[in-house]
């Protein structure tokens, strides 16, 4: 993948291409290796779910055996208006600068975007880790278009969500009472690597580094969004 698409139908092109390659599967080596996060937060400037050239912040921080390692963080524009299936062409370059700033990469990449839960069954995660060369997993609230039951409600319960039959995701609860995160197969992972990732790597129910990038974003769009509007 040599950059981000521009067009509606150049996406769909990529995305179609990218769902059939076959990257070697990443085998975690163990716990103790550096794990990223990373995600955009946006100021719509009109009702709506938010349009082109919104103001956009991005954030990315790395986690090596629960110390922070690395962090990085972006301002820029939202590149497209936001559409389902499409955030790539929202949101693809600002993350693609953010990890770039990051001091080291991370051996995986934790996403706030989907995986293979998708149309094309390649979702904004699974593109980025195409293009950084990284393995990256998709962590969501809820999924894109899978359907499967909850998990059972205690720690570490997982349960698969399926699209057209296929295993993409699985619900993911971290600790019991809580709702569950959703936990995607993307780039060089299947939903078993992406969901005991996601465990080893919550404190409570985000993945810690996804959580920190997220309250970065969230931070910079409160404390600079004023001065945009």
């Amino acid at each position: 993948m040599a950059g981000w698409p521009s067009s509606t139908s150049a996406l769909a092109e990529l995305q179609s291409r990218l769902a059939g390659a076959r990257p070697a599967p990443w085998e975690p080596p163990g716990l103790a290796v550096p794990v990223g996060g990373c995600a955009v937060c946006s100021l719509r400037r009109a009702p709506g779910p938010g349009a082109a050239g919104d103001p956009a912040w991005a954030a990315a921080v790395v986690l090596e055996q629960g110390r922070v390692t690395g962090s990085a963080a972006c301002r820029g524009a939202a590149g497209a208006a936001f559409a389902s299936g499409q955030l790539a062409l929202r949101e693809g370059p600002l993350l693609e600068e953010v990890v770039r700033r990051l001091p080291a990469p991370p051996a995986v990449l934790l996403v706030h975007a989907a995986g293979r839960d998708h149309p094309r069954r390649s979702g904004l995660a699974l593109m980025l880790g195409a293009l950084l060369d990284l393995p990256t997993v998709g962590v969501t609230t809820r999924p894109l278009r899978a359907e499967g039951p909850m998990p059972e409600d205690r720690a570490g319960a997982t349960s698969p969500l399926r699209l057209d039959g296929e295993v993409v995701a699985s619900w993911v609860r971290v600790r019991a009472g809580l709702r569950p995160v959703v936990a995607h197969a993307a780039w060089r992972t299947g939903p078993e690597t992406a969901a005991a990732l996601v465990l080893a790597t919550s404190r409570v129910r985000m993945p810690e580094p996804l959580r920190l990038a997220l309250e970065m974003a969230r931070t910079l769009r409160a404390r600079e969004g004023r001065r945009t509007r």
